[in-house]
């Protein structure tokens, strides 16, 4: 085979190959064949109507894993070429660009395999074609590099991309396009699968008490362990920092229950051994069956979410699998109407204040009125606190409805001197700077609002940070306020917690007051609170006083305010408006004689 000199110069944007770093004899001048050796390139003239290829006299050193029978025409090069021969053919044989007489460039990329086993070589094809008398591809003058350098570092990053760095299983990217693709396919075939979700127990205590690289140990162990435990077909992914989706091929619901113990035990048996030492590690599963129960990504992946945080919430370490529930579905479809309706009526102004009295409980004389949550309707009834506050809580919207609450209290409180107000906010509006921002510039607004303002902590969330509350407290009461805790003996918070935040107040839960009239059980815990709390200093409401037996025992004991049906309930009037009536009429009376 004679070497063909081609005038081509080196094509720009090409690195250097292996060659390059050979040792060359400069006293002797160099060759194009001496330049194409050195950059680890080989040329090539194709004379297409023959379909034969003439290659430079280093073609054996550059392709040496290519037969040289498969490279003596174009035909049986193409043979070679993967992932497919168009490639080639689409840059020169189907060019729709003219030559103009200075030839048509060209550049691909492409695999070459010399056999089924054989590595692939990728390679880097560059050059012109030249245009016949007829105006169609006549021959080609080209060059060839050696490029599996680049296209290992291209498969290197096309790696990060779709998998996660820390495990090196599928990042959430990736997990996500393959549940895609097995619902496609569970669709096509009419077979169904398992998604599962795996969350890692407490892994932000280990953080907290080991630090990160322990924490990424565990994460590390658990997904081997899982890993260990697969069939071949099925799919592991991180779905984020602590989950792990699973994607378990032709998976009946007996066979979740199976794997799902295997993983369960695989983690749970055995401690992870970490630079820190052994930590003991269980994990949580969430699980739908797919097509029955989850026919597309979005529904899988928010129901074995919705399956796992049940699994945690029962019992960590256990698997819950996902089932069609008419209660909560319809739980769900009331969340929906109410979180419209709220946020409807917070931007309408059609969030007010109904005012029920709290009595001392031996003059029955109106100590303050607490002020509870309706919205207007537009066929001009009320909807309730029980309807409104639980829903705000649980979707993030008591910020909002506790702003416009502080508003309204504040604004009664300006307008209505001899009046006391009690108002409720959540534990989580005690964190909210804006929230203290707006009471502050109220009260400096307004003073002497503050003293006649009582600030009632629900409970119906638990209180996360003890000391950022007892600073909310402590700021409060500085103004001049006064902290009860509400529904107390059916939340979260403790006696200890009590003296730790210096609250004034406590009401009792009103389901323990309602029936100690003929409970001995309810009676001996409501008696024990007033007790305890009398004793750190703490004033008692009791809720939900039904009849004048319940007061009675109540005075008897010595709790110090009472509210119920028996003194009366909330109403959207303002008692006190009537207390300035009949304070003003004498006044007129006298001023018209």
């Amino acid at each position: 085979m004679t070497f063909t000199r081609l005038h081509t110069p080196p094509q720009p944007g090409l690195a250097p190959g292996p060659a390059d770093t050979a040792p060359v004899n400069r006293s002797a001048p160099v060759t194009d064949r001496d330049l194409l050796a050195m950059l680890g390139q080989v040329s090539f003239i194709w004379d297409i109507a023959s379909d034969v290829l003439h290659w430079s006299d280093n073609v054996g050193a550059v392709l040496r894993d290519i037969p040289p029978d498969a490279l003596s025409n174009a035909s049986d090069y193409a043979k070679l070429i993967e992932p497919t021969v168009a490639i080639r053919n689409n840059a020169v044989l189907n060019s729709a660009a003219v030559d103009i007489g200075e030839g048509v460039p060209y550049q691909i990329e492409y695999g070459l395999r010399a056999s089924v086993a054989a590595p692939v070589l990728w390679v880097d094809e560059c050059g012109h074609w030249f245009a016949g008398p007829d105006g169609k591809p006549s021959h080609v003058h080209g060059i060839i590099r050696i490029n599996n350098e680049r296209h290992a570092r291209d498969e290197q990053l096309l790696k990060l991309s779709q998998d996660d760095s820390l495990t090196g299983e599928f990042n959430r990217t990736r997990l996500t396009a393959a549940l895609a693709e097995a619902i496609e396919e569970a669709v096509r075939f009419r077979s169904s699968f398992a998604f599962m979700l795996v969350g890692i127990d407490h892994l932000a205590q280990i953080n907290d008490a080991f630090g990160h690289e322990v924490a990424d140990e565990v994460i590390c162990e658990v997904a081997g362990r899982i890993r260990a435990r697969l069939r071949g077909g099925d799919v592991l992914g991180r779905f984020s920092g602590n989950k792990f989706g699973l994607i378990l091929k032709n998976c009946s619901v007996d066979d979740m229950h199976v794997a799902a113990e295997r993983f369960l035990s695989g983690v749970r048996d055995d401690v992870v051994p970490t630079r820190s030492g052994p930590v003991a590690v269980t994990v949580s599963i969430g699980a739908v069956n797919a097509l029955r129960h989850a026919r597309t990504v979005e529904e899988a992946m928010s129901r074995t979410q919705e399956a796992l945080d049940f699994a945690k919430m029962r019992r960590r370490g256990s698997l819950m699998v996902w089932q069609p529930n008419v209660e909560r579905d319809a739980q769900r479809r009331v969340n929906i109407r109410v979180t419209d309706e709220i946020v409807t009526a917070l931007n309408e102004r059609r969030i007010v204040m109904a005012f029920e009295p709290v009595v001392t409980t031996d003059t029955r004389q109106v100590a303050f009125h607490e002020c509870l949550v309706r919205t207007r309707q537009e066929d001009g009834g009320y909807s309730l606190s029980p309807d409104i506050v639980p829903v705000a809580e649980k979707l993030g919207l008591i910020r909002l409805v506790d702003h416009r609450v502080l508003e309204l209290v504040v604004s009664e409180l300006a307008m209505a001197p001899q009046a006391h107000l009690s108002l409720n906010i959540s534990p989580r509006t005690t964190m909210d700077p804006d929230w203290w921002a707006s009471i502050e510039t109220l009260m400096q607004t307004h003073p002497g609002v503050a003293e006649r303002l009582i600030v009632e902590i629900t409970e119906t969330v638990a209180i996360q940070n003890l000391d950022d509350v007892r600073g909310f407290v402590a700021r409060l009461k500085k103004l001049g306020s006064q902290i009860a805790i509400d529904d107390f003996g059916a939340g979260y918070t403790s006696f200890r917690n009590l003296r730790k935040l210096g609250v004034d107040i406590v009401k009792i839960d009103g389901a323990f007051v309602q029936n100690i009239a003929r409970s001995s059980d309810d009676r001996a815990f409501v008696q024990t609170l007033i007790d305890l709390a009398h004793r750190l200093g703490i004033k008692t409401v009791a809720e939900w006083v039904q009849d004048e037996e319940s007061a009675a025992l109540l005075q008897g004991w010595g709790c110090d305010y009472i509210q119920g049906r028996l003194i009366g309930l909330a109403s959207l009037s303002k008692p006190w408006a009537a207390l300035d009536a009949a304070v003003q009429e004498p006044r007129l009376r006298r001023a018209t004689n």
